[in-house]
């Protein structure tokens, strides 16, 4: 599964540039019972699986290169995967990902070898591998040398606590859906007000969420205020 994923793209070229490495270690690898058995039934008498724990804390002491090193569950109970968290995985020379699975996993993990758990929003999936696949692809993209302009994910959505202004290309007429006349202004600071203005916007109708986390500036303010009143005019 990650081969083919990581085979591809951002993540393989910054493999293939020395900027990062990615390892995928097979938990029955540590395992030392002659079925090479890595999950086991609750107890308490539930349905399904459960991930040992003997594996796992073997694995995660086998691969990690410094007791610093974090370490971290996937789990739909885990703290929300975002921009702020990827670019916070990205600060750290190692970082290991535990991929759970559906039933889940045996707690003394979670509670003793787990620094944290990252979720990657509120939903079940019968693993963690595409959890991982996610959370490594979103924090390659701030390792220094990755990005080629590393301005530009600076600028990227969420980065700044909103969301994207609209984009445009070729051609400026289709089928009658015009592109925006200001953006052919040339006149820079219209265009970046316009920007602001629909950011905003767009965060306002699809995740006003994202801006009750954070404080609004003084632009910001003023970029809202026309936008309130055009919503009381509706």
């Amino acid at each position: 599964m990650f081969e083919a994923v990581f085979s591809g793209g951002v993540v393989k070229r910054a493999i293939e540039k020395g900027s990062i490495e990615v390892h995928v270690h097979d938990l029955r690898d540590f395992t030392t019972d002659k079925h090479r058995q890595v999950d086991d039934r609750p107890y308490g008498g539930e349905e399904g699986m459960v991930f040992k724990p003997e594996p796992i804390f073997a694995a995660v002491e086998h691969v990690r290169r410094s007791p610093l090193t974090p370490v971290y569950l996937l789990s739909p109970q885990g703290r929300k995967l975002d921009s702020r968290l990827a670019e916070e995985l990205a600060g750290h020379s190692q970082v290991v990902l535990i991929c759970g699975r559906y039933e889940g996993v045996d707690e003394r993990v979670s509670e003793n070898l787990a620094a944290d758990e990252i979720s990657i929003g509120d939903y079940v999936l019968t693993g963690g591998e595409l959890a991982a696949m996610v959370v490594v692809d979103a924090a390659v993209r701030f390792v220094p040398g990755v990005v080629g302009k590393e301005e530009s994910v600076r600028h990227d959505s969420f980065i700044e606590g909103r969301l994207d202004y609209p984009q445009y290309t070729r051609p400026r007429d289709f089928r009658g859906m015009k592109v925006p006349q200001v953006l052919f202004s040339g006149d820079h600071k219209k265009i970046e007000t316009w920007r602001q203005k629909k950011a905003l916007e767009k965060t306002r109708q699809r995740r006003p969420d994202l801006l009750e986390h954070r404080p609004l500036s003084p632009e910001e303010k003023k970029g809202l205020d026309p936008i309130q009143e055009e919503r009381k005019r509706r």
